[in-house]
């Protein structure tokens, strides 16, 4: 397969390296995965990615630092006041993203197939991510080309 036409920048100038300085830890996209799926408060998140308390407060704070989550307060019937977590506009920009990962994991790591499909809520048509121009042409990686930003 050819690759993809263009320029190779530094990593300091590179989107992918500052998207996975924010991203690129451990549990980083499964919080944020979750939270998609309703999951949003720590007890919740904690039991169902089995992490560890201390682990899963660090990485909380650094999606929060990075104003991909907030927390928001929420107080149960005679409890104390406690926080729950939601997706930022720049956190819900992630979720091609989380498709376009769970994807890949499905057609190389999946052996039994994969254990979701992405569907359309209105239709029932199944979910692809295909990159397209701006006019509507389907992009293959042989007819993408990067240049520098202008």
């Amino acid at each position: 397969m050819e690759g993809v036409q263009g320029v190779v920048i530094d990593n300091d100038r590179c989107s992918i390296a500052r998207a996975l300085g924010v991203l690129g830890e451990r549990w980083s996209l499964q919080i944020v995965r979750d939270v998609f799926n309703g999951v949003r408060r720590f007890d919740a998140l904690q039991q169902h990615l089995a992490i560890a308390r201390n682990v899963l407060t660090n990485r909380l704070h650094g999606l929060v630092e990075a104003g991909l989550l907030e927390r928001k307060p929420y107080q149960d019937f005679g409890s104390r006041v406690r926080y729950e977590y939601d997706l930022t506009p720049a956190g819900r920009d992630l979720w091609p993203v989380l498709l376009s990962l769970m994807a890949w994991g499905d057609r190389h790591l999946a052996d039994g197939g994969p254990p979701v499909e992405p569907e359309h809520a209105e239709c029932g048509g199944r979910v692809s991510l295909v990159p397209v121009c701006e006019h509507g042409h389907t992009v293959p990686p042989k007819e993408l080309r990067l240049r520098l930003a202008r």
